[in-house]
This record gives C-alpha cells, structure tokens and sequence, in this order.
C-alpha cells in the first residue's frame, strides 16, 4: 500500500474544496461505468465458460460499485458548508469514507482467503473452463490496472486520501483477476491448485491492504496530528510572520484531508492589543495560503527582549 503525503504543496498546487469535489466525481463515475461493463462481461463469460473464478471475481467487481458510491456520497457530504452543527464542515466525511472502503478491502480479502482454502480442501471440484474465460479475465486484469493508474493520479493531483484509498481499491481488483488468470491458466495446463494458492496470497495482501486503511482513517477520526515535517513547515511560516518573535503548543488535528491548527504566538509586550490582533490575523493568512490548513486559532503571547528578562521573570502562558 502507498502512503501518500500531501506536506509542503505551494499555493499554486492547492485545489479548493469544489475542485476536488469536482475532479472526485468525475474520477468516481469512470470507476462505475467501467466496473458495471466488467462485471457483467465477467458473470455472463462466466457462466458460459464455466469458470467460478471469474464469475467470482464479476461478483467482486460488482462491489466496487457499493465503494463507487460511498466515494460519491461523501465527496457530496465534505464540500457542504459549516453549519451549526459542524462549525469545522463536513470534511470529516471523506475520512469515514476512507474507513469504510479500508473494511470493504479487509472483507473482500478475508471472502478471497476463505474461497482458497476451500478450493484447497476440494481441488476435484473445479471444472474445466474453456479457453475464452482466459482473454476475459486477461482483457478485465489489464482495464483494471489502467483504471488503477487513471485514478492515482487524479488523487494525487487533488490530493485526496479517499480518492487513493478508492484508487488501491481498484488496484485490488486487477490483483483478483490476475488470480483468475493464474487460475485460469492452471486449469487448463493441468494443475487447478494453483488457483487457490495464488487466490490465498494475494486475499492476504487485500486484507492487510485494508486494515492499513481503515486503521489510518480511524486514527485521523481520533484527531491524529500532521507528520512533523509539515508541522515544523507550518511553524516555519508562522515564525515568517512580521511580529511574531516565537512560537510555542503548536498542534494540529487532521479534518478529512485538511488541518485544524492551534498555536501560541509571541509578540512585542509592549504593543497594543489592536497591533497583536493584526499580527494574528497576518498569521492566520499566511498559515492557510501556503498550507492545507482549514483554519489556525491562536493565542497571543506577550514576549520580552532577553535582556529584560530580569525585569520580568515571569512570562503569561510560556
């Protein structure tokens, strides 16, 4: 599984909230229209061609369309406006979305791993399958890993955690037909256990596949930080700030694939309060124009020149 990191984008390469809506959408409704296509081409082959590996893997494809949907849902759900009831947005929804697909994963691995053991327990009962079987699943092994490789990339433009997690969905799916493939393969040359012996690893790499997910997007539900390097960036730009001498209790919590960000600022003691106001909001601006941050509240410190310190040997929230 890719772990994707979006820190240090520069404010040309920021999407707004409607653009990746947008590009999400547009990513999503190929996924389904291709998948629906495959599906049925994979059940009615088939069936015809009596190969239950890849009436399986047409089953399988079919639930990417529930993970198409979800995809949808939520990208519908996170571009909605904060209301009173969610003042920070709805951007939260795209992680629980991400979880939801990580559980889909971790299911469709866990029905893979279980079908191969049975087939291992009973390799008498597969069939013979006709030669066609073998081009579909072929023909459906090389449209999903392009499908795969359009919707990577259009995540990692957007920058979007639930469209890669959506992305290396797919790229399960091309796995499971290079099962039925290699199943496919072994059939017809004579040794129909290497069909469930390659169904049961590659079931085991979509599993952990899709604990790894759901994990991170539980994680990010539980208000894990950014990774220290965009922390320290965001630290950075704020210490840029005309005004602000120091920075201290920076944190942050991910909301969907943006920030919320606290931080303490230290001032000019002896400037006024309208003064300390403006270097705030200066922050402020600077923060969410060079980072993905949603919104930074900060609290203003005052900060005395070392060589007074012996005049003032405390200092209010240091």
């Amino acid at each position: 599984m890719n772990d994707e990191k979006f820190s240090g984008e520069s404010e040309d390469e920021r999407c707004s909230p409607a653009e990746r809506a947008a590009a999400a959408s547009r990513c999503t409704w190929v996924s389904v229209s291709v998948n629906l296509a495959l599906s049925c081409i994979q059940i009615i082959v088939g069936i015809l061609s009596k190969s239950q590996g890849l009436i399986a893997d047409g089953i399988h494809s079919l639930s990417d369309l529930i993970a198409d949907f979800v995809v949808l849902f939520a990208g519908h759900k996170s571009k909605q406006d904060a209301d009173e009831g969610h003042p920070y947005g709805h951007l939260r929804f795209e992680t629980a979305a991400s979880m939801i697909l990580g559980l889909l994963l971790l299911a469709v691995g866990i029905g893979m791993i279980g079908s191969a053991v049975l087939k291992l327990q009973t390799p008498e009962s597969i069939q013979k399958v006709h030669m066609t079987a073998l081009w579909v699943a072929g023909a459906a092994l090389v449209t999903k890993e392009l499908l795969f490789r359009y919707m990577l990339a259009v995540a990692k433009k957007v920058k979007s955690s639930l469209l890669i997690a959506n992305a290396w969905h797919a790229r399960s799916d091309a796995a499971s037909s290079l099962v039925v493939a290699v199943g496919i393969v072994g059939n017809l040359a004579g040794y129909p256990i290497l069909d469930p012996i390659a169904a049961l690893v590659v079931g085991g790499m979509i599993a952990r596949m899709g604990g790894a997910f759901g994990w991170n997007a539980l994680n990010d539900l539980m208000d894990s930080a950014a990774d220290e390097e965009e922390v320290a960036s965001i630290r950075t730009t704020l210490l840029e700030t005309p005004g602000i001498k120091g920075v201290h209790d920076l944190r942050t919590r991910k909301m969907g694939d943006m920030l919320a960000v606290d931080a303490h600022i230290e001032v000019e003691a002896s400037i006024s309060v309208e003064e300390g106001h403006a270097i705030a909001v200066a922050a402020r601006e600077n923060v969410m124009l060079r980072h993905r941050v949603l919104n930074l509240m900060t609290h203003i410190d005052p900060w005395h020149r070392p060589d007074l310190d012996h005049l003032e040997p405390s200092r209010s929230g240091a």
